[in-house]
């Protein structure tokens, strides 16, 4: 019998509403192209027609994917056809635009963590990865994964500060579960042993929430 591993909870369901170029933010190019993914605008029809472009999200779910761990993605409607071309199908968790009485979903980080936890509550813990952060390796979403075999939570931190992944062990699922709004996981780490795992990876701190955090990755020529 296969051992059960820990499940990477790439988080890609956010408005993004702090970047303010054209485009979602996940389908922003990593490259000298300043435009977006087609289709991906914030109005319009879809037209995935260029999926191999290295953006924001492929390369988030390329350095999950690389860490060998199960990969379970939450996102959008509108992102979905995007994130399918990397992940499988029944891995990915599209969290609805509205609810059955057409009100809209309510969104925030502590959604798409229990949606995803949900998703793979057989997994032997989960690491927790916003979609916006395409520098972190694959080896400190390893080393988080590592620590939680012994303690109830972890997290990659860099020179003293703490970043991502955040791992937890499978004794808190049913916590995660209940998790709501934009607070994210932080109470469930204030209340439980949480292990910091230094690494030697500046990723686990950069993410890209404005124009400016994109224009400073491209301006590193990645």
């Amino acid at each position: 019998m296969s051992k059960r591993r820990p499940a990477v909870v790439v988080l890609a369901a956010g408005r993004g509403i702090r970047f303010h170029g054209s485009g979602h933010k996940l389908a922003q190019r990593l490259g000298q192209s300043a435009e977006p993914m087609a289709g991906l605008e914030p109005e319009g029809n879809a037209d995935f027609s260029d999926l191999s472009q290295d953006t924001v999200l492929s390369r988030s779910l390329r350095h999950a994917i690389d860490s060998g761990l199960p990969v379970v993605v939450v996102t959008t409607s509108k992102l979905a056809p995007l994130v399918q071309r990397w992940v499988a199908s029944a891995d990915v968790v599209v969290r609805p635009d509205f609810d059955a009485q057409g009100r809209p979903t309510p969104v925030g980080m502590g959604y798409s963590i229990a949606a995803g936890v949900s998703a793979s509550g057989d997994a032997d813990g989960w690491l927790i990865m916003p979609a916006d952060m395409p520098l972190l390796r694959p080896s400190s979403i390893l080393a988080v994964a590592a620590a939680i075999e012994q303690y109830p939570a972890a997290f990659a931190q860099y020179k003293g500060r703490q970043g991502h992944p955040v791992g937890f062990s499978p004794e808190l699922y049913s916590e995660l579960l209940e998790l709501q709004g934009d607070e994210g996981a932080r109470r469930i780490l204030a209340r439980y042993p949480s292990q910091a795992v230094e690494v030697d990876d500046p990723g686990v701190l950069v993410d890209v929430d404005t124009v400016e955090d994109l224009d400073r990755l491209r301006s590193q020529q990645l």
